[in-house]
């Protein structure tokens, strides 16, 4: 709790300007109680988010808040000076701030209780001034008396904005850090039922899909503006000489969700990894990061892992892939550099066009004479490995990965 020891300057100097004696004194405290109920009543018919609040917990906190903020000010009332902490204002100031976190922890903004402190302070000034005016309170110190109420009403606002503003602050940073841990969990790929428990402290409803985004931290914030508000963020430790990343789990429903996720994401160099159930998005982030650091665009467009797979499933092991493009390129050892890279370029497109020599030159841009030429050399090197399933498939993965 904050320190609120110190009052706002208004109601000290209005304070410090007016006290009256001890007969007025007395006549205002025995009026407190039935000024403690009017006001009560008043806030309740007159502030609609209090209207059912009497039967309830709220009621009472309603009286007490009263009851202790009329105590403060008879206190102001009798002794002409400010508080301190210990003395019968601090209790006052106190409860107006636990009133104020408590009405962020019930999800209402200030204004219903900003309103109850209109209402109260018209019902105090009403009754409190018409005892005053009774016992004779010349003129003058009958305006610093209506100076003094309003003021100490303000003072007991402020408290109230700032606990208002304490709760919210200190439950968002919670939940912020609730929420960081969950997508922590969901990346790790933790058991279920632990992310289910997650998730529920993180007070998170989950959807049925979540999508795996990997983008650069810059681009978060803008990413993030026009999603799901239920979509989580977590940075992700970049690779060597990678700038720092974020990974986003959006909430999906399907082909119409993820379309909009791509054209909500041009120009934000961003990897979407495929749907997956909420604790299984583990998976997609995984894609997702496997896609990043094979793929690489100029254009910021984003991309679609789904658009990918035969090269993840090709290069899942980088070593074995080598090993199958030595094996599969060792008849062309030994030839010079260029004419082994103008052959194997050949080969790839050969196979990938399955042999027809038209569209092996268009793909080339050489005449089909020069591929007919090519071709003879190969075969010249396979003979007739050329026609052996087995190779033609080993040859196909090992020079697809070249596209």
């Amino acid at each position: 709790m904050k320190d609120k020891s110190v009052p706002v300057p208004g109601a000290v100097d209005a304070a410090s300007a007016f006290a009256v004696g001890a007969p007025l004194v007395d006549a205002l405290r025995q009026q407190l109680p039935s000024v403690a109920e009017l006001t009560v009543a008043a806030v309740i018919d007159n502030v609609p988010s209090y209207a059912d609040a009497w039967d309830g917990p709220m009621g009472q906190t309603i009286a007490e808040a009263v009851q202790l903020a009329l105590a403060g000010f008879l206190h102001l009332v009798g002794s002409g000076r400010a508080s301190d902490a210990g003395t019968p204002l601090q209790p006052a100031l106190d409860g107006a701030y636990a009133l104020g976190r408590g009405e962020a922890r019930s999800g209402r903004p200030m204004d219903a209780l900003l309103a109850a402190y209109r209402v109260g302070a018209r019902i105090a000034w009403r009754e409190l001034s018409q005892t005053a005016v009774s016992s004779r309170l010349p003129a003058v110190q009958l305006a610093r008396f209506a100076e003094l109420v309003f003021a100490y009403i303000d003072e007991l606002s402020a408290a109230s904005v700032a606990g208002h503003s304490d709760e919210l602050a200190t439950t968002g940073r919670v939940r912020e850090r609730l929420l960081e841990r969950l997508a922590q969990a969901l990346l790790d790929g933790v058991a279920e039922d632990e992310l289910a428990e997650t998730a529920q402290r993180a007070d998170w409803s989950p959807p049925e899909s979540l999508i795996a985004v990997l983008l650069p931290s810059s681009q978060m914030r803008a990413a993030r503006a026009g999603l799901d508000r239920a979509a989580l963020s977590i940075g992700v430790e970049p690779g060597e000489d990678e700038q720092p990343l974020t990974a986003l789990l959006v909430p999906s429903t399907g082909a119409a969700s993820r379309q909009f996720l791509f054209r909500h994401l041009v120009g934000r160099q961003a990897v979407v990894g495929p749907d997956r159930p909420w604790t299984a998005v583990a998976a997609s982030y995984r894609r997702a990061l496997r896609v990043h650091r094979l793929v690489h665009t100029d254009d910021g467009a984003p991309i679609d892992t789904e658009s990918y797979l035969a090269r993840l499933v090709c290069t899942a092991d980088g070593e074995a892939l080598a090993d199958l493009r030595a094996r599969a390129l060792a008849p062309l050892a030994g030839l010079r550099g260029s004419s082994a890279d103008r052959l194997v370029e050949t080969l790839r497109s050969w196979l990938l066009h399955q042999g027809r020599r038209e569209d092996i030159a268009a793909d080339l841009s050489v005449h089909p004479q020069t591929v007919r030429y090519r071709m003879t050399q190969l075969r010249e090197r396979y003979g007739e490995r050329l026609q052996d399933p087995r190779v033609v498939e080993e040859l196909t993965i090992a020079l697809a990965m070249d596209t």
